[in-house]
């Protein structure tokens, strides 16, 4: 009798232990979640605000003066078009690029109050989102090693968490080698 109570417990005991270490390990997928998706909202806002102020460059530069950039009819296109962050991103910075190059060519622009504090304004949504897409990725990068893992891998697999990418796509399973070109 005392052996048959001494084996129940050492199993309620084991079990025990094992759903302490799936709820702990849960919960650290769940922590990195959150971290990943708030990021991603704070990406997407800077994202929208520097899309907007852009926007404001174009109009303000184009009823100046008559210019025409490729680049400039693309970000007014863009309101219609579903995109990602990441190609937005790349899209915005080619567009600010393009008017950093018009306003050095042209002394009125440079004179301008409105668009120098759009600069300004678009430098500082610029060094935000250098600050996260390095929080993005560096939580990707530990969310990642976590489903890799083991025995986390164990808890990813049965709730279907699979590898995430990071912000700018870069996916180093692949056989792309291209992954870091611009």
């Amino acid at each position: 009798m005392d052996l048959l109570v001494l084996i129940l417990l050492t199993i309620i005991i084991i079990i025990c232990i094992i759903f302490a270490g799936y709820t702990y390990l849960y919960n650290k997928f769940q922590d990195f979640i959150i971290r990943i998706n708030e990021a991603e909202a704070n990406i997407d806002t800077n994202l929208r605000h520097k899309y907007d102020l852009i926007n404001k460059v174009v109009s303000t530069i184009k009823s100046k003066e008559e210019i025409k950039s490729d680049i400039f009819d693309e970000i007014i296109k863009l309101r219609s078009r579903k995109i990602s962050n990441f190609d937005l991103d790349r899209k915005l910075i080619l567009a600010f690029n393009e008017f950093i190059n018009i306003k050095n060519n042209n002394k009125e622009f440079n004179k301008n109050d409105e668009l120098n504090n759009i600069e300004t304004e678009i430098n500082e949504i610029d060094n935000k989102l250098v600050v996260l897409r390095e929080y993005y990725n560096d939580n990707i990068s530990k969310y990642n090693r976590t489903v890799k893992t083991f025995p986390s891998n164990i808890v990813a697999l049965i709730n279907k968490y699979d590898e995430k990418l990071f912000f700018d796509r870069k996916d180093m399973n692949d056989n792309d080698f291209d992954d870091f070109k611009l």
